[in-house]
């Protein structure tokens, strides 16, 4: 396999090179709507200062155009955009005219960067700019309202890419019988024109300079369907109930760079919290590092940037103007000293003194509800994590009475629980019991390195299990 692999590699290079030269055609001249009809709110659309310009109720501008017949298979399509506060809106492709309602017919890429205010229970849309809406989403917008910024989408075969500033942000391969949600039957691959979604209102969206590259229609799927297909099911349905599939525990070590963290990523339709360890003996031990590894680091702007916080000594390590460069700060309590004075790492055997479980577990949840009240952190990662050889007693020692204490810290606090996959905790009932008092959760990977860079498996099942929604979760804000 590993031959042939290395050839189609080779042929899908070859042949992206070999329309490289080919021109664009423009779709849109900047001063009319020739080529281009509106959908029932026909006043939604307007020409403004050389862009197209969507302010009103729900309409969709077709292209009807020359070029290809408004008839695309294979395409590149690049165009600029620029959205207002809480704006809403979408580039359809491979879909057709149709005269009300949102487009069956085809795919959108989602175009949103921010939402407008919300009371409680109001929806909010997680699915940001550069999503295949409702199949492969990014849960962090990677461009900014008010400014211009580059819309690319590329359909080769039966792979869908979308490019934000020409950063890669969701990669598709759709697979022979893609599982589709009862509304999204027709989001599939076939052929027609484009479209741009005039939202609603309140939503003032701006396109220019739209144009387009014509491919053949022979050309080759570079990449590879998922081949789990009960999981690609989960994945899409979550997908499009709007549930933010985030992994904000994310390492880059024991190998793992950039470059393969964001294609698994892709992969699952994943956006990453990527966190470094801040503390003694554990990574970064002063603000000079921090800020010297800041000043290189190249952050991937559908990604967040975390705090790991290791020991209880990081609090006198770290000021609160390095703190606050991260998007957030997560610690858990898995370093602390016991009542003897005896500083442990919870998981390095010969560091642990355990004596009488019932009063290790005791000064387990005391200092879990310190930290908790006494520490700036957004979340509680690793928790109700004990040592390994005391596992096969997780529920007997994690009582109702101790997961009561935890979760009244964590409620008090404010501050979000994470669902750990690498260590499988908290468990199903400590999940439940949380979700009841009305705790916040993440997912974290809590990867060790390249090999275990997984697919949330345990935090997908949780969801199920224990009934999870997306008003359950927690999700950073980001800096600007």
């Amino acid at each position: 396999m590993r031959p042939s692999y290395k050839l189609l590699v080779l042929v899908v290079g070859t042949l992206q090179l070999s329309y490289a030269s080919n021109d664009w055609i423009s779709l849109f001249d900047g001063k009319t709507l020739k080529g281009w009809t509106a959908s029932e709110n026909k006043k939604t659309w307007q020409v403004k200062d050389g862009a197209l310009v969507c302010s009103g109720p729900r309409s969709h501008l077709f292209y009807i155009g020359s070029v290809q017949n408004h008839n695309f298979k294979n395409f590149e399509l690049r165009l600029e955009v620029k959205t207002t506060p809480g704006s809403n809106s979408g580039i359809y492709f491979h879909t057709a005219y149709q005269e009300t309602g949102w487009p069956d017919k085809g795919y959108e890429c989602q175009v949103i960067n921010s939402n407008p205010p919300a009371k409680p229970g109001e929806y909010v849309e997680h699915k940001m700019t550069g999503s295949l809406y409702a199949i492969r989403n990014t849960w962090k917008a990677p461009a900014h309202d008010n400014v211009w910024f580059n819309y690319r989408i590329v359909v080769q075969g039966k792979t869908i890419q979308t490019y934000i500033n020409d950063e890669l942000i969701i990669e598709y391969t759709e697979p022979e019988n893609p599982f589709r949600p009862e509304d999204k039957k027709e989001r599939l691959l076939s052929s027609g024109t484009f479209a741009l979604q005039g939202h609603d209102p309140q939503s003032v969206v701006h396109y220019r300079n739209i144009q387009v590259k014509p491919l053949p229609d022979n050309l080759p799927t570079p990449g590879t369907p998922h081949a789990d297909a009960d999981y690609e099911r989960k994945i899409v349905q979550l997908s499009n109930d709007n549930f933010p599939l985030l992994d904000l525990h994310v390492h880059l070590k024991g190998g793992l760079t950039m470059t393969p963290a964001l294609a698994n990523a892709r992969k699952y339709g994943f956006t990453y919290g990527l966190a470094v360890n801040c503390g003694l003996k554990m990574g970064f031990e002063t603000d000079a590092e921090v800020e010297a590894y800041i000043a290189n680091y190249k952050k991937p702007p559908h990604t967040f940037f975390a705090m790991q916080a290791e020991g209880r000594e990081w609090l006198n390590m770290f000021s609160r103007e390095t703190i606050a460069k991260f998007d957030y700060v997560f610690t858990d309590a898995m370093t602390w000293t016991n009542d003897n004075g005896k500083r442990m790492r919870l998981w390095m055997k010969e560091e642990l003194e355990i004596g009488d479980l019932q009063n290790f577990m005791d000064q387990l949840v005391d200092r879990i509800e310190k930290i908790l009240s006494q520490e700036p952190i957004n979340l509680y990662a690793n928790a109700t994590y004990i040592p390994d050889e005391l596992n096969d007693r997780y529920d007997e020692l994690w009582t109702p009475a101790r997961m009561d204490r935890v979760i009244k810290a964590l409620v008090d606090n404010k501050i979000a629980m994470e669902i750990n996959d690498r260590r499988k905790i908290p468990s199903a009932a400590f999940i439940k019991r949380a979700k009841a008092a009305g705790v916040k959760f993440t997912f974290g990977t809590n990867n060790a390195g390249a090999d275990d860079l997984g697919k949330l498996s345990y935090c997908i099942a949780m969801i199920e299990e224990c009934g999870l929604t997306e008003a359950d979760m927690w999700i950073p804000q980001g800096k600007k």
